[in-house]
């Protein structure tokens, strides 16, 4: 019997790869294509782009370095959340309320779309409804509470409601948060199960897909723009570049202004006692920088994720989240743990979406900073709607200022480091 497939560009195998069912493969460029619009990067971005492009009669060529959801859009703690990755209030301070009030829109639509893409298409993908957001220092409490009446008030958004102690106590089995926010209006899912079936409904609609065929250089010649590969060349009329964190040197504004940072989630047996733990079943997230973000997935698993494990190795990724985990449960503290995994997600300095034109004919598209699962595969959308001629929304996060991280690519990412273990050591003090 042959080993399991390991994912070439991300640590661990996963419970969603384990859980997903028969996951297709799709051939390797072979020799030199010619189409009207080239797709570098399979996650939710490039998927969702090639899906509505080719369902418009675009003809479509998809290339993938590794395999379909060997990414973060594969990966990923599977919540929505609401929103920009940002709350719309620090938002305000910077863009005015209207921009502000457009871009908590453009989230909104974003789950609409995910919704009805996967009822239109027929993807199963587990959604459940609910998100707790969980305050871990007593200061954040009042913040936490004017949220809750900012997004009723100026976002029109009354699902979200403040938790006393007792209250989020009550919802995540555990007195070891300060208070919290309830929002119905948002949910959780199953990344791997979307992938999946974007990918497949894609295929379906005429898109040509290619998984390990890494992509060495983009140039733009006589017009067109030309990706090379070891297996061939494709030309196009146009191209998006949406490899988030996998960029390498494909583009430099996209190298400069989005960040690869390593994130872990550990899954463990079926609990013995499920309602112990989120007995509503809805996701949760916590104030801290480095953020904690975990669930129960349908055949009652914790899936907990973090980032205070820097190593890539599967065991330390267990043995840090098992760390975490007995300190919200403490009955857990024996838990066994059937999956550890990792993968690297894409972060800007503001934590909004970066999205440029560096040169004509290409896009692209990134950085999502662990906002994703809501808002990469509309902007898929909303770059289709672009090459179509529609309404231009990918223009409102295009206006965004997102800087490039500072140091240069030598310094980069020591800088990062040390900035995610200042803010690691004050989530603590």
């Amino acid at each position: 019997m042959s080993a399991p497939y390991q994912s070439p560009i991300s640590p661990g195998r996963s419970w969603y790869e384990d859980s997903v069912g028969e996951r297709p493969r799709y051939a390797r460029l072979d020799g030199s294509l010619d189409v009207d619009t080239l797709i570098v990067g399979g996650g939710f971005t490039g998927l969702s782009a090639a899906l509505h492009l080719a369902e418009r009669g675009v003809s479509v060529a998809l290339l993938e370095a590794a395999r379909l959801g060997d990414g973060a859009s594969g990966r990923n703690g599977g919540q929505f959340g609401t929103g920009q990755r940002q709350w719309p209030e620090d938002l305000e301070a910077d863009i005015g309320l209207e921009r502000s009030r457009q871009l908590f829109q453009m989230a909104e639509d974003a789950k609409a779309h995910l919704h009805e893409m996967m009822a239109t298409r027929g993807i199963e993908a587990d959604y459940r409804p609910g998100q707790l957001s969980l305050v871990h220092k007593r200061r954040y409490i009042e913040s936490y509470r004017r949220h809750a009446d900012i997004l009723a008030e100026r976002y029109d958004y009354p699902h979200a409601r403040f938790l006393t102690q007792a209250e989020a106590a009550e919802r995540l089995g555990s007195p070891a948060y300060h208070a919290g926010l309830l929002d119905t209006g948002t949910g959780h899912l199953h990344p791997m199960k979307l992938l999946v079936g974007t990918g497949r409904a894609a295929s379906r609609a005429g898109a040509r897909l290619f998984e390990e065929t890494p992509v060495t250089k983009i140039t733009h010649q006589g017009g067109r723009i030309e990706a090379e590969t070891p297996f061939g060349t494709v030309r196009a009329a146009r191209a998006l570049l949406a490899v988030n964190a996998h960029g390498g040197t494909l583009d430099r504004g996209n190298a400069a202004h989005v960040m690869p940072i390593r994130s872990f989630i550990a899954a463990t047996e079926p609990l013995a006692e499920p309602d112990r733990i989120l007995p509503g079943n809805e996701a949760a997230d916590d104030s801290r920088f480095v953020v904690r973000y975990f669930r129960k997935t349908p055949d009652n698993r914790l899936l907990f994720g973090g980032r205070e494990a820097y190593s890539s190795a599967e065991g330390d990724i267990v043995s840090q989240i098992r760390k975490q985990v007995r300190s919200i449960w403490p009955h857990l503290a024996d838990v066994r743990f059937t999956h550890g995994w990792g993968g690297s997600v894409g972060v800007t300095l503001p934590r909004m979406p970066y999205v440029a034109s560096p040169q004509p004919g290409l896009t692209v598209i990134g950085g999502f900073s662990g906002h994703g699962v809501l808002l990469s595969h509309y902007t898929g959308r909303l770059y289709a709607e672009r090459v179509l001629g529609n309404q231009d929304r990918l223009a409102e996060l295009e206006a965004l200022r997102i800087p490039a991280f500072p140091g240069g690519t030598a310094l980069r990412a020591p800088l990062l480091f040390l900035a995610m273990t200042w803010y690691a050591l004050r989530d603590r003090f």
